[in-house]
């Protein structure tokens, strides 16, 4: 394929680093976004023949981006027109579907926003050399600071460590939830923050391959006993015979826990050393979880840790 001609101006560095952004906040689902940008790149097959879909919606928007922006030669028509359609969204339907959908779209729009300001840039308000400049710089500065997939994890390891040693436990265990919200999100397992609903608290909820999780997690100081799962198992099988729950205690499950829920079950469980071979590296969330599940249904057991996954 000939090469296409190079856009009269250089498209502004920090506007691929806002249409990235953008994607990423627009498009929840990575379905969504893997539709979005085959639309849109139809025209270049080579293109959707170099981007992995089957990975998580960052990685996926990171990597058009930095094609995109890596031959801007032949590209450079196609990132335009991405960049004016995105910037012109006043509407962000697919986020309507979801729980926190107040707060995905207010953040949607910010991220709009932001590349509005660089596609104004490129159509003529501000073209001169010594911006140009300027915005490489910017851009280089935003480059140096993204923080990559194995970035982010490595600071949420981090941060599950500083909360391992917080002598204020109670203040521990209030910063747990946002911390695995933030690494439910990075997994695209669609979390939903706590809720109450009439006589009961639930610590929030996920969706992996077409399930949804009801939650409780807790970070008390001895191994969870068996009273605790009764009780979940009570909130879990309210919400209808198809729900399945998700327990994590960072300390673990008694004995007599495990064994009560050994033969026959609605959930599965997760203890901190769990999340720490996800944190560091040796599986990935998603691999965890579906692996649970499957030793669940398997032999009717709640429990079945990393350590035997990887030892198999």
């Amino acid at each position: 394929m000939a090469a296409e001609p190079m856009p009269t101006k250089p498209i502004s560095p920090a506007a691929y680093g806002a249409l990235e952004t953008a994607l990423k906040h627009i498009f929840w689902y990575k379905s969504d976004l893997e539709s979005f940008i085959r639309r849109w790149a139809k025209g270049y097959p080579e293109l959707l023949a170099e981007l992995d879909f089957s990975g998580y919606k960052w990685q996926t928007a990171e990597e058009l981006v930095d094609r995109l922006h890596a031959n801007e030669r032949r590209y450079g028509d196609l990132a335009i027109s991405l960049m004016v359609e995105v910037s012109e969204m006043t509407s962000f339907p697919k986020l309507k579907r979801h729980k926190d959908a107040e707060t995905l779209i207010a953040e949607a729009r910010e991220a709009v926003a932001a590349l509005k300001t660089y596609v104004d840039r490129h159509r003529g308000l501000i073209a001169d050399e010594a911006r140009f400049t300027s915005d490489l710089a910017d851009h280089r500065a935003a480059t140096a600071s993204r923080r990559s997939f194995a970035q982010r994890l490595s600071e949420l390891k981090d941060e599950f460590l500083r909360l391992e040693v917080e002598p204020n436990r109670q203040k521990a265990g209030r910063e747990f939830e946002p911390f695995l919200n933030q690494l439910f999100r990075l997994f695209d397992l669609d979390p939903r923050l706590s809720y109450s609903l009439p006589y009961e608290q639930i610590d929030g909820s996920i969706t992996y391959d077409t399930d949804v999780y009801i939650v409780e997690a807790k970070w008390l100081k001895e191994p969870v006993e068996v009273h605790y799962l009764g009780s979940f198992v009570e909130k879990v099988r309210h919400k209808g015979k198809n729900a399945l729950g998700l327990y994590i205690s960072v300390r673990g499950f008694t004995k007599g826990a495990k064994e009560r829920y050994a033969e026959g079950t609605c959930f599965i469980t997760m203890e901190g050393v769990d999340l720490f071979a996800v944190l560091d590296g040796h599986t990935t969330l998603d691999e965890l979880l579906s692996r649970k599940k499957r030793h669940a249904n398997d032999t009717g057991s709640c429990y079945y840790p990393a350590s035997l996954m990887m030892s198999e």
